[in-house]
Order: structure tokens, then sequence, then C-alpha cells
């Protein structure tokens, strides 16, 4: 018997549960975005006032060569050593390389690069104002320079340079000022915003976590309800399947008391009649011998019947209630019917009885001798098996008796759980008496092996 198995349901989200999850996971996606733009926007916004604060740097620093190179070309006029001249002779190129920093980072700004040009034209009026002042004392010597110094206003070319970096530095200020607002509206944009949708996130994921909660509730409540109907089921089966137990053993006693009823009536009602029957037939027919021999044959067929039918009488008494159980004992009474079993069949069957077992018990023989009588009838019918072998041994407080063949073999699932009436009537028998019955493969795997273990009444332990 096969049986298909239908896989198990797969467990599904509610789709309310599914779309819930699923805008848990989104918002949660959104908020990684939107940090991720808010982070670009705010290294933009912090690279613009770092570009900021570096033209403020580069406008300072180029005020201080300026300041610089003027400083040490009078240091130069009054000691008149060349020494001095160190920072007038770099000022070009470092004054350039300024200007073209700050032209790549003021590039955006149109009003600062416009401001930017105008320094860069004073800045180069005065370097070279500066170079021609030191031509002008190699040449004529500190009084030429004073007399330069008296009709010209480099004091005022200094204001002006220190006028417009202060104008660009103000200016600066003012960007660098504007970008830090930005930049703080910016980071609060983001701020909000994370916060917004962390919020909106938590909100789903506590509902979320309600849902599943109120689901695992509902859940745990039907399970207990289920296990508690499971319960009573189980309770209900036991007690079904102890009454339908109880209700078959008594009617094997039944069975059994009525069989023995029956046996009795027909050997003491119907063998009295037969043999009675019997005895008038040999009678009459002894007296037609020799005035009706036709007659005479006639009912000497008809005794030929008659003994044929006490036969048969004979063999349905045994069949109801062996008469070697009752009057020979249980070893017998196996022993006789394992011999008519291997006569009628011609399967060889082999004996093996403990000599000290013959139990007077009725109601333990009777059910011995039933497992016996049904285990050969199986064998006959389905088995095909050349030999059999029953041993009935006694163990320390019980008789163990097996019954093994060679034959084909009894089903895997009928091994696990025989459903026949015949095997179910052994192991009721053998419940009846508190015993165990099993069912399993024979030797090597082949075969059937038939086992009942019956424990024995403590008075039989005593003998």
């Amino acid at each position: 018997m096969y049986f298909s198995v239908e896989p198990a349901p797969r467990y599904r989200l509610p789709l309310y549960k599914t779309i819930l999850c699923a805008t848990c996971v989104l918002i949660l996606i959104a908020n990684g975005v939107s940090l991720f733009q808010n982070l670009q926007s705010l290294k933009g916004a912090n690279f613009l006032i770092g570009q900021t604060a570096r033209v403020a740097d580069r406008l300072q620093y180029l005020n201080l060569l300026v300041m610089d190179a003027e400083s040490s070309l009078r240091g130069y006029f009054l000691s008149g050593s060349d020494i001095y001249l160190g920072p007038s002779k770099t000022i070009v190129a470092e004054v350039e390389d300024e200007f073209n920093e700050l032209k790549a980072l003021l590039s955006d700004n149109p009003s600062q690069l416009k401001n930017l040009t105008q320094l860069q034209v004073l800045v180069r009026r005065k370097i070279a104002n500066m170079n021609q002042a030191v031509d002008v004392y190699k040449e004529g010597g500190l009084n030429e320079i004073v007399k330069i110094a008296q009709l010209s206003d480099e004091r005022a070319t200094l204001d002006e340079i220190r006028l417009q970096v202060v104008i660009m530095t103000q200016e600066q200020n003012e960007t660098l000022a504007a970008r830090s607002a930005q930049f703080y509206s910016e980071y609060q944009k983001a701020l909000i915003l994370g916060v917004g949708i962390n919020a909106i996130a938590i909100i789903v994921l506590i509902m979320f976590y309600l849902l599943v909660r109120n689901s695992l509730r509902k859940r745990e409540e039907v399970e207990h309800a289920l296990k508690i109907a499971n319960e009573s089921l189980e309770s209900t089966v036991e007690i079904r399947t102890e009454q339908l137990s109880v209700l078959s053993r008594h009617l094997i006693n039944v069975s059994e008391e009525e069989k023995v009823r029956l046996s009795r009536e027909l050997h003491d009602e119907m063998g009295a009649n037969l043999t009675a029957i019997s005895m008038d037939l040999a009678a009459v027919t002894r007296h037609l011998l020799t005035s009706e021999p036709t007659l005479a044959a006639q009912l000497q067929r008809a005794k030929v019947a008659l003994i044929e039918a006490i036969n048969q009488k004979r063999r349905i008494i045994e069949n109801l209630r062996p008469s070697l159980l009752d009057n020979l004992g249980l070893n017998a009474a196996i022993e006789s019917y394992c011999d008519d079993f291997s006569r009628m069949s011609k399967v060889k069957c082999a004996v093996d009885i403990d000599a000290d077992i013959d139990n007077n018990e009725s109601t333990l023989a009777i059910a011995l001798f039933r497992i016996v009588q049904e285990s050969l009838t199986n064998i006959m019918k389905y088995a095909k098996a050349g030999t059999v072998t029953v041993t009935l041994k006694r163990d320390a407080n019980a008789l163990v008796l097996r019954i093994i063949d060679d034959g084909v073999g009894i089903p895997k699932e009928s091994e696990a759980k025989p459903m026949s009436h015949g095997l179910l009537g052994m192991r009721e028998r053998a419940l009846l008496l508190g015993g165990t019955f099993a069912v399993r493969r024979g030797r090597n795997d082949k075969g059937t092996c038939v086992e009942a273990c019956i424990p024995l009444p403590q008075r039989a332990l005593n003998v």
C-alpha cells in the first residue's frame, strides 16, 4: 500500500503585511539615497567654504610678499648690502604663482576676478617701481632715492594695494559667511530629512512588529487550541482503542467458549446419535444379507457414508477444540497439528518444544495453539515456503513461541502495521494474556518470523 504525501503548505505573509514590509524597505532605501545626496551636497558646500578661506589666505600672503619686498628694499638702501635684495628678487615669480592660484580659485566669481585684475596691476606697478629704485640706487646712491621719494608718492601705491586686498578680503569674508550659512542650511535640511525618514521608518517598523506579534499570538492561540483538540482526540482514540481491544478479547473468549460448547454437543449428542444409527444399520444389514442382498448392499453403502460423516464430525470437533489439547496437553496438540500440516501441505515442519512445557492453563494453551494454527494456515496459503520451524521455549518468567518459515516473507508495510484479520487475531490473543506479539523478517532477511511472548502465571512459575 502506497500513500501520496502532499508537500506541506508554504506559509505566506498577508498582503497588507507584505506591503508594509516593502514600504519600510523602500523608506530605508530612500533614506540611504537621501543621506548620500546630502553628504555630497555637504561636501560641495564644505569645499566652497575651504576655497573661500584659501582665497583670503592667498590675498594676505600676497600682501605680505609686497610688504616684505618693500622692507627688504629699505634695508638694502640703508646698508647697501645685496643680502637684503633676496625678497625683491623672488617676488616676481612668487607673486605670479599667487595670482595664478587666485585666478583658479576665483574662476566662479566675476567681481572678484575684476578686483584681482586691479590688484595685479597695482602689484606689478609696485614691483616695477622697486626695480627702478634699485637701478637708481646703484647709479646715484641714496641721495637719488631720497629725491625720488620726495617727488613720488610710493606710499599711496602701497595703500592702494592694501586697500584692494582689504576690499577683496572683505568680499571673501562675505562670501565665506554666505557659504557657511548655506552649508548650515543644507546641514539642517539633511538632518531634518534624515530624522523624518528615520522616524517614519521606526513607525513603520513598530507597526510591522505589532502586526507580527499579533499574528504570532493568534497562531499560538490556534496551536494551543489544536493541541488541546489533539490531546482530546488522542484520549478519545486511546479510550476507543482500549474499548475495541477489550471487545476483541471478549469476542475471542466468547468464540472459544462457543467452540467448546459446539464441540461437546457434536461429540456427545450428535456422536451418540450417529453411533446408534451405525449400530442399527449394522444389525439390519446382517438380517438382510440372505433374504434381500440388494437392500443389504444399499445399507452397506449408507453405513460407509455414515462413517464418513462420523469422521467429518471428528475433524470439525478437532478444529473447534483439539481433543489432544485437553487430553494430552499443549505439546502433543502442537506436534500433532504440525504433523498434519506437513502431511497436507508437503512442507517440512520441524517442532522444538521444551520438555517441561505442558501448561494446564486452558486460556494460555488454546491461545498458543491458535497462534500456531493461524500461522501455519497463513504459511500454507501465502508463504510458498519449503521449511517451517516451530519452537516453544520457556524463558525465566515467560513462554516464547516462534514460527519461522523460509518463504517469500511478509511485506514491509504489514511488518510495521499488520492489518490482516489473522495477524490482528494473534496479536489480540497475546495481549489478552498480557504478552507481546511481533512479526518480522526471518533468518538472513528471508521468510517470516512470528513471535509471541506470553508471561507465565505465578503458580506456573512456582511449579
